[in-house]
């Protein structure tokens, strides 16, 4: 169980072992790779991006010493203590990033917009995540539940922050791609035969090639990359010792905050501008929460702490040091401190460490995709799993692919590297800001800790935080619109996703079959009962959706078992495997009516492992034969309301089965199909089996020998369960189209008639998202006016 759980969390800690440690080792050597490259690459352009503008007046030795104090204590203060000592022990069960701290906020308050919240949910062991005592509820609390606009400006703001990161995403690898080759430009300007355009050319030619290693997996780029990010920053530190040794010792001075006063002092308003270039120092730290379903919160403080902080503190303080005594170089501050004797190799480190930092963002992209999109904001996109141990090791193509075609749009078209970094610390500080708000709602909802902490926590970190937002927003003329630009876009795209599919579900929930009419029918339901078992797909948890009535007025004729499935995103990391399976009854035992909710958590992977039919009709032979041995669940049973659900444990069912499980290979499948089966089917049948050789094994039951400790009830309805999986298994899903009403507002009619249609239209269709073989699917199509 522990290992299927995935990181391990710091409320319930692993015993300490040589194993864990090793483990947690090797993790950190990956996260050089994936989460530091951009964090370790920044002294590339910090001290050339603060000392410009106005600021070119004041190049003396106060003035660059104040700059490095403040780049000390801005990364002190936020990377080191508000990331790795605070924010990390805030991680949902392993996974970060801003929806980890949403979901964590949702189940610990109804902030949820979408209505699919049920008792069962809150019995998942991941969803009792944090102090296992409840207080009352607070007057904030009520507050904040009872008001749903504030309930929708949350999520607005969650949005917003995820389209920042998404925004990092195109905004990274444009300006680690440029900075090194444009350097390089500018030191050999004097009779360069290359050009600036050349020199684009080659950097877009190398974003493609990042770009397109995603697909080998977060651990191959990691162990591929990681190497380069530790030779970088050990060169950096002993560049930056040098520095500090040879050309001014009295830097060291400068790590008092009397030195930040003095800055300000002497440079005023101009000082309180160049904040945007400080900024850059602090960039890719939001990959250290975002990227934490990657790696363990223990392996990134130990690569933080111990390697990273002091080699970029000590790289900063040789740079300051070397420009107290050569102002000049300023414009390339990094490449002139370089001894002459090291130049190339560290230059091509230096190259290589600057492509490597785009790979933090990318994967922190996929993990935000992926929560939006089991959190019901994103259209559904192919997800794939790429390691076997880590879960939240993901790549996305789509994502994937859109990513580089943006970057290679803001490559060309801002050839200027001061432009693309006045947008990437605009999208870096968003996030960081965002991230302090939800974090002291964490503090209060889900850590349960007084509102004043959560207020100090807030007021302190949210100043720092907040007067660099002020300096950065002074730049959105120069640059700075794009990430707002990209933002907006992409959060428009979440919050119609999530509108539309909001307004489905309660259309869903408002026009629910009667359980009424449904008893009035009777077993046979008045139609005629085809051998078989029919899955019936709807995103209710409770009730009989609206497409079985429009399936039965059309075809009346259904399959003698039916089961409607409800596939749900529950607001937890994941779900344990022997927690998955919910499975009730619908109507009275005659009816064969049954219910399974499929339960799945924002970092699960569906995997096609074709195995759901064998598990659900086990899980529900289970569910017959407990309901049979325990007798409240006979009392459940009401004529206006769904019988009590039970969680069905898969490893159980597989060693304690009420049926006997028998396999046999691909070539004795002929002799499976029963007679019950027409000699058309039978042929149809054979000849997808033939064209289909990924089909290896056909699971049989059969019931156990005769025993009078079964009831005969319960062995009759067992043998009509076995009977109907050999007729066979249709899956019944509906084709919906989603139109706004004719009363609705002109705004309404836009968002849904328009983007909520264009967005479904060009996503992956649900039975591809489901895993549901095509041969067996049957379409009803239904207009939705929400």
């Amino acid at each position: 169980m522990e290992a299927e759980a995935g990181p391990s969390s710091p409320r319930n800690p692993p015993q300490l072992s040589w194993r864990n440690l090793s483990r947690n080792l090797i993790l950190a050597y990956q996260s050089f790779g994936v989460v530091y490259g951009d964090l370790g690459t920044s002294p590339l352009y910090v001290y050339t991006s603060t000392f410009v503008g106005k600021l070119q007046n004041h190049h003396n030795e106060n003035t660059i010493f104040g700059a490095f104090s403040l780049i000390f204590w801005t990364l002190t203060l936020i990377p080191l203590l508000k990331y790795v000592f605070i924010l990390l022990s805030a991680d949902d069960n392993g996974e970060g990033g801003t929806f980890a701290l949403y979901s964590l906020l949702c189940r610990h308050a109804r902030f949820s917009l979408l209505p699919n919240q049920q008792a069962a949910d809150e019995e998942l062991s991941a969803y009792k995540y944090g102090p296992s005592t409840q207080l009352a509820s607070s007057p904030l609390k009520r507050f904040l539940e009872k008001h749903k606009r504030l309930r929708t400006a949350l999520l607005l703001v969650v949005l917003f922050g995820a389209c920042m990161v998404i925004g990092d995403g195109v905004l990274t690898p444009a300006i680690s791609g440029n900075n090194g080759f444009l350097t390089l430009l500018h030191l050999f300007s004097d009779g360069c035969c290359v050009s600036s355009a050349e020199v684009v050319v080659l950097a877009c030619c190398i974003l493609v090639g990042l770009f397109a290693l995603q697909h080998c997996g977060t651990h191959r780029v990691a162990f591929l990359f990681a190497p380069i990010v530790i030779i970088w920053l050990m060169s950096i530190f002993a560049i930056g010792l040098y520095n500090t040794i040879y050309w001014n010792p009295k830097v060291l001075r400068a790590i008092s905050p009397h030195y930040i006063i003095k800055f300000f002092k002497e440079t005023g308003k101009d000082g309180w501008i160049a904040l945007g270039g400080i900024l850059l120092s602090i960039t890719g730290t939001e990959a250290m929460f975002a990227d934490l379903g990657h790696f363990t919160a223990l392996s990134i403080r130990l690569a933080f702490a111990f390697v990273v902080y002091p080699c970029l503190v000590v790289q900063y303080m040789g740079q300051a040091a070397f420009l107290s005594k050569n102002p000049s170089s300023i414009p390339t501050s990094f490449y002139d401190s370089i001894p002459e004797s090291i130049f190339w190799p560290v230059f091509v480190i230096a190259t290589l460490a600057a492509i490597v930092g785009s790979q933090a963002v990318i994967t922190a992209t996929f993990s935000i995709i992926k929560q939006c999109h089991a959190l019901g904001c994103f259209p559904r996109v192919k997800i794939v799993h790429t390691s076997r141990h880590m879960y939240g090791q993901i790549y996305i193509p789509e994502i994937n692919w859109i990513l580089m075609i943006l970057c290679l749009a803001v490559t060309i078209g801002f050839r200027d590297t001061t432009m693309i970094g006045n947008a990437y610390g605009i999208a870096c500080i968003t996030v960081m800001f965002i991230t302090t708000w939800l974090m002291a709602l964490v503090i209060i909802f889900v850590w349960q800790r007084s509102i004043f902490i959560a207020a100090a926590f807030l007021l302190f970190f949210g100043s720092i935080e907040g007067v660099y937002v002020s300096s950065s927003f002074i730049k959105v003329p120069q640059g700075g619109w794009l990430p707002l630009v990209l933002s907006i876009i992409f959060m428009a795209i979440m919050y119609i996703w999530h509108y539309g599919t909001r307004r489905k579900y309660n259309f869903d929930l408002h026009n629910k079959v009667s359980l009424k009419w449904l008893l009035g029918l009777g077993p046979s339901l008045g139609i005629v009962r085809v051998p078989g078992i029919g899955l019936i797909y709807s995103e209710l948890a409770t009730g009989v959706p609206a497409i079985f009535s429009h399936f039965v007025t059309n075809l009346p004729a259904f399959h003698k078992v039916l089961v409607f499935v409800c596939v749900k995103s529950v607001p937890v990391p994941y779900v344990a495997p022997e927690e998955r399976y919910l499975i009730g009854r619908v109507c009275p035992r005659p009816y064969r009516m049954y219910r399974c909710i499929v339960r799945y958590g924002y970092k699960d992977i569906q995997r096609d492992n074709g195995d759901f039919e064998n598990q659900l009709i086990q899980s529900i032979a289970e569910f017959i034969q407990m309901e049979a041995d325990e007798p409240q669940f006979l009392s459940s049973e009401s004529p206006s309301l769904d019988g009590r659900m039970a969680v069905i444990s898969t490893r159980s069912v597989q060693s304690t089965s009420s049926l006997i499980v028998s396999e046999q290979m691909e070539f004795d499948m002929s002799t499976t199909i029963q007679s019950s089966k027409s000699s058309t089917l039978q042929s149809l049948r054979s000849v997808y089996e033939e064209e289909n050789p990924s089909i290896r094994r056909r699971v049989r039951f059969q019931l156990p020998p005769q025993s009078p400790a079964m009831d005969p009830s319960v062995r009759e309805e067992l043998m009509d369960l076995i009977q109907a999986k050999e007729a066979g298994v249709a899956y019944i899903m509906g084709h919906s189209y989603v139109k706004a009403r004719r009363s609705s507002s002109f705004l309404k009619k836009l968002v849904i008639d328009i983007g909520y249609s264009f967005l479904r239209k060009n996503c992956r269709g649900p039975s591809v998202a489901l895993n549901i073989p095509h041969i067996s699917l049957i379409e009803v199509g239904m207009i939705y006016y929400v």
